[in-house]
């Protein structure tokens, strides 16, 4: 792993410039995907070749060594996706009641362009004190409330972008660009999985829909593909098309893979730096596993009624995310790296896009995932895995203090200022770090950029985020961009 992870300094001069200088600048016929390959990406450092001259692969998501000892084994990061105000949830902002109505003079920039004035809309809900901390929550979490002594609390995160599309691209892959691969991908990449029998990433969806611009938020990019997420379902056929055909038994279907593996493989000996063609061999094999182990891990007859109740499965309310959030919990154990669980759908009223009706779009997303979120914070807690599981919550931006429309009481879009938080895998509990402005606008003290939050999940993973890298385009590529990132070392216990 060293090699594909840190390539500064050091080794096989070529005329005064490394080898990987020398080859870039005198291979023209190369792109940097195939550079990629030569130069040591982890899938084909793993390669061997026999003596009949056929490759012989190890899965390229098996578990590799990190940096330096983690704090996280994995990670979950439940995706709020459209955007919640932070002055409705966690970020308490005592002066914006009475301002309700109000026009003030404030800078705003959001789908509605840029503006320096607007009309106050006050918080909707009152906030309480909860834990040993005394952190202030709103009422739309009461669940979430009870763990705030878990969680350590940002709340001066800025973004790169007001506009969805962007701004979920900038979340996912620290580039506003589509093309790039993603934090999932990153830390498989970096760690592998611990079970070769399922995905190392996985990627639930909302039951109305994904997010805009789709796959490109859990996208490979550049990498092989077998680092790119695979969408999970909870309830149901976990996986489409999983299942073998009609007449098919186990033993015929072996031997076909055999045959084709053979195949394949011959093929691949012959260009080996086809990440395509490595990826859809190593794909097939996960796909037979897969399909003994996955509908087991998404099996809850196992878990108790309390289990169940703590997630608010069966619940009118809390029935789909509190499915996503048990399975997350259930993949966790079973060695799965980095899960990503997405609340909101398609369409603006699916999601926390709250344009029009802040309480009632507001009310019905966080009804919908307060008590699955904390079920699944206690339940890791009661198993002692929340110290090696890390969860990452927030949207891909916040929302103003001001209204869009006229008397309407939403919120546009807010990239200058909003709150993230994070739990477990080595996250100081019942803190909070950052702060925005009294009206909840701007992120002014101690600003957190996304690639700072990347830089802190890839840390607790035990990955040094200015090290990982992948040779693409004649650079040494990183999650947190080639100048670098430092983690949010106030949230680090």
């Amino acid at each position: 792993m060293g090699n594909s992870m840190n390539r500064h300094g050091g080794g096989n001069q070529f005329c005064g410039r490394t080898r990987r200088e020398f080859l870039w600048q005198t291979g023209g016929g190369f792109t940097g995907t195939a550079l990629a390959g030569l130069l040591g990406s982890n899938f084909f450092a793993d390669q061997t070749v026999a003596a009949d001259g056929v490759s012989k692969f190890e899965n390229p998501l098996s578990v590799k060594q990190p940096h330096f000892k983690p704090k996280a084994k994995n990670v979950i990061f439940l995706f709020m996706y459209g955007g919640p105000s932070q002055v409705d949830t966690f970020d308490y902002k005592p002066d914006l009641y009475p301002l309700d109505g109000k026009t003030i003079e404030v800078k705003t920039f959001g789908r509605g362009g840029r503006k320096n004035k607007g009309r106050v809309v006050g918080p909707k809900w009152k906030f309480k004190r909860y834990g040993k901390c005394g952190k202030m929550v709103s009422d739309l979490f009461p669940h979430l409330g009870t763990c705030v002594d878990d969680i350590g609390f940002i709340h001066s995160m800025y973004a790169d972008s007001p506009l969805h599309g962007s701004a979920l691209l900038n979340m996912n892959s620290g580039r506003v660009l589509s093309g790039n691969p993603c934090l999932g991908t990153w830390a498989t990449y970096g760690l592998g999985s611990e079970n070769q029998n399922l995905p190392g990433f996985v990627v639930m969806l909302s039951r109305k829909g994904g997010p805009i611009s789709g796959a490109k938020n859990w996208t490979s990019g550049y990498m092989p593909a077998s680092y790119q997420g695979t969408v999970v379902k909870a309830t149901g056929t976990p996986i489409l098309d999983l299942a073998m055909p009609p007449g098919m038994t186990k033993g015929v279907q072996r031997r076909l893979l055999d045959n084709l593996n053979d195949i394949n493989s011959a093929h691949y000996a012959q260009h080996p730096t086809n990440s395509n063609l490595a990826a859809r061999i190593a794909s097939y094999e996960l796909a037979f596993n897969m399909q003994k182990h996955a509908p087991e891990a998404v099996d809850f007859d196992q878990e108790t009624d309390a289990t169940r109740d703590l997630y608010g499965i069966d619940g009118s309310r809390t029935d789909d995310f509190g499915r996503k959030c048990l399975l997350a919990r259930r993949l966790v154990e079973r060695g799965v790296r980095f899960i990503q669980v997405y609340s909101g759908g398609a369409h603006n009223d699916d999601n926390w896009d709250a344009h029009g009706s802040l309480e009632r779009n507001h009310g019905i997303h966080a009804g919908n995932t307060d008590k699955p979120i904390a079920g699944l914070i206690k339940d890791l807690k009661q198993r002692g895995m929340l110290d090696e599981t890390l969860i990452v919550w927030g949207g891909e931006f916040g929302r103003q203090p001001t209204a869009e429309y006229g008397k309407g009481t939403g919120r546009d879009h807010n990239s200058y200022g909003f709150t993230m938080f994070m739990a477990g895998g080595g996250i100081k509990g019942g803190v909070s770090v950052g702060k925005t402005d009294e009206l909840g606008a701007h992120a002014i003290e101690d600003r957190f950029d996304v690639k700072n939050l990347h830089a802190t999940i890839l840390t607790q993973l035990g990955l040094d985020p200015n090290r990982l890298s992948f040779f693409y385009n004649g650079l040494d590529q990183k999650l947190v961009g080639v100048e670098g990132a430092e983690p949010i070392h106030q949230l680090i216990a």
